[in-house]
């Protein structure tokens, strides 16, 4: 009962595993937005994460220039 069965481990393999898959794609979104990739340890802090997501949303994106966004609308 106290020990963890061979399943266990690999579901907490996958786990592990898409975590970290999903931290690499943040930061790389986050890197291509010009913005340093520690920005993704924000979705640790509760309302941290929050107040990040409307002050990116809200901050101007460097890697947009006006004439893209003046098609966009």
């Amino acid at each position: 009962m106290g020990s963890m069965s061979i399943w266990h481990w690999i579901i907490m393999l996958l786990y592990i595993g898409m975590i970290v898959a999903y931290f690499v794609a943040l930061v790389r979104i986050l890197n291509r937005m010009g913005y340093s990739g520690w920005w993704a340890l924000l979705t640790f802090v509760p309302i941290g994460n929050i107040i990040g997501l409307w002050s990116l949303s809200k901050a101007r994106w460097p890697g947009m220039d006006a004439k893209k966004i003046a098609d966009t609308f």
